[in-house]
């Protein structure tokens, strides 16, 4: 992935980078995001587009669910957390829904993952399912119950105290 801001840096004009997307080279993945055309399909374009394009974002809610696989739900937009006060970032292609959250609260629960070769920071089943059951009438009650029984069905253990965990701590930020 290259964002043209990147590419400037390294000495590459913005017209070089567009004739090797015509010449078919590399292709535009959005607004400013570059890669090669030769490499294998992206597996998650959103998800890899906002983790270009905003590092600091955490993978959060539907996003995050649907990233681990506990839910059926499609999502609409990327929902990611930011920093309490944080300005909406530009993503232009990908709709986004951002959610701020405290510092105690927003680096409770992160994993690195890799996807598409890029680092992605989504929360962990156990913080995805707690914030679900936080912003329940935002995302709906029946996204966190399908969320925590399908966490119950496909892990082998279970870690409810650190559902709670989160559960609490979540409470005590508010």
């Amino acid at each position: 992935m290259l964002r043209t801001a990147r590419a400037i840096r390294l000495g590459i004009h913005p017209r070089t980078l567009y004739a090797l997307c015509d010449a078919e080279q590399i292709e535009r993945i959005s607004r400013g995001l570059f890669r090669l055309a030769s490499a294998p399909p992206l597996i998650s374009p959103d998800l890899t587009s906002i983790a270009v394009r905003v590092p600091k974002a955490v993978i959060c809610l539907i996003s995050a669910v649907v990233h681990h696989g506990l839910t059926t739900q499609i999502p609409h937009a990327v929902d990611i957390a930011l920093p309490s006060h944080s300005r909406i970032p530009a993503a232009y292609d990908v709709p986004i829904r951002v959610f701020w959250f405290s510092e105690p609260s927003l680096s409770a629960g992160v994993q690195i993952a890799a996807i598409d070769g890029v680092p992605i920071r989504p929360y962990s089943p156990e913080k995805a399912i707690a914030d679900c059951f936080k912003y329940r009438n935002k995302i709906g009650i029946d996204v966190a119950i399908e969320a925590l029984t399908l966490y119950r069905e496909q892990t082998q253990k279970p870690n409810y105290r650190a559902v709670a965990h989160y559960t609490k701590s979540i409470e005590c930020s508010r």
